[in-house]
């Protein structure tokens, strides 16, 4: 008998955001990329937009597809989307990357109904080869430029990037007019789903998308077409753990954002961050951040200078490339994004 080909393992990285400014940028001399193929793919919560400014390599998705990279192309590559990337045998490409929530960065640039969704159903279009769009290349790099400068101006990297996402999705289907509606294409109009996207893809949207509301998980199994005790037996398994607990975790990463980041009360915040009552939204508080929320409030103000917002805070993805092959201790990260 057949032994069956074991399941690629999938690793959720989540950048946190904050949401006075939710921009990440990746770079510098220490970000190449190793040329052994990792065994993991992973995803991130958020868009990521790549540089690759030496040598080549490729870009690895599910089902084995790949496309190469070089020196000069632009990758973006949507929220949800299981991918790795490494570098040609005997070189070690050098990134930046930039991951940003185009949601929340121009929500107040956009009407209430612009359609954010990437495209889906062909990973070629994630890649924009070099000398393919000038403007795209020059507005990625300007973007990591003025980030990476003493006192970035960020209502200018704002700009940046607001030209740049707009330049990609024209870029990506030029017969696309994305002042439509966000409604989701049926099943069928995506050949490559099932094989580029997790599963629960759609969960993990609405979940990050409507965290603050209260909704029942069976409608997250709905969304993924699968009844409720496959839907959380797929969910454990690419998550690692229940979607009630996932759900949660989205929740208290936004309130500690609000926390350091506005001068809500406690109680306002819990309500923003979807919890039914104040006692519920301590518990899990406590039990995440082994703090409580006014302890954990204080202990990031201490120390500040008045009025000072920090530019980024916590997160929990992968800060620095390493060679482990997987992420056991903290402070050493693969070297992959």
């Amino acid at each position: 008998m057949p032994t069956k080909k074991p399941k690629p393992i999938v690793e959720y990285r989540n950048y946190y955001l904050p949401s006075s400014f939710p921009v990440l940028l990746l770079s510098g001399d220490n970000w190449k990329i190793s040329d052994v193929r990792s065994e993991h793919l992973h995803f991130h919560n958020c868009l990521e937009v790549g540089i690759c400014h030496t040598d080549s390599g490729t870009l690895e998705f599910c089902s084995a597809m790949t496309i190469p990279f070089s020196a000069g192309d632009v990758t973006c590559i949507p929220r949800n989307i299981p991918h790795t990337t490494y570098s040609a045998r005997y070189t070690k490409s050098r990134w930046s990357y930039l991951f940003f929530d185009p949601r929340l960065l121009f929500r107040d640039m956009l009407p209430p109904d612009f359609n954010y969704s990437m495209i889906y159903d062909d990973i070629h279009k994630y890649l924009i080869p070099a000398g393919s769009s000038r403007r795209i290349a020059l507005l990625a790099e300007a973007a990591v430029e003025e980030l990476s400068a003493m006192n970035p101006d960020h209502m200018l990297v704002r700009s940046y990037l607001f030209v740049l996402y707009m330049e990609i999705i024209r870029f990506q289907n030029p017969k696309t007019q994305n002042m439509q509606p966000e409604i989701p294409p049926p099943p069928e109009k995506f050949p490559y789903l099932s094989r580029n996207s997790l599963n629960i893809t759609p969960a993990l949207d609405f979940i990050e998308d409507n965290y603050m509301n209260k909704f029942p998980v069976d409608l997250l199994a709905e969304l993924c077409h699968m009844s409720p005790t496959h839907f959380r037996r797929n969910f454990q398994s690419a998550m690692h753990m229940a979607p009630l607990t996932y759900l949660n975790t989205i929740r208290i990463m936004n309130a500690c954002n609000l926390l350091r980041n506005t001068n809500h009360t406690i109680l306002t915040i819990s309500e923003m961050t979807g919890f039914s009552t104040l006692s519920n939204f301590n518990r899990h508080f406590n039990q995440m951040m082994k703090v409580s929320p006014k302890e954990y409030r204080h202990q990031t103000l201490k120390g500040r200078k008045p009025g000072e917002i920090p530019s980024i805070i916590e997160y929990a993805g992968w800060l620095e490339p390493d060679e482990a092959p997987y992420p056991g201790k903290q402070e050493k990260a693969p070297e992959r994004i």
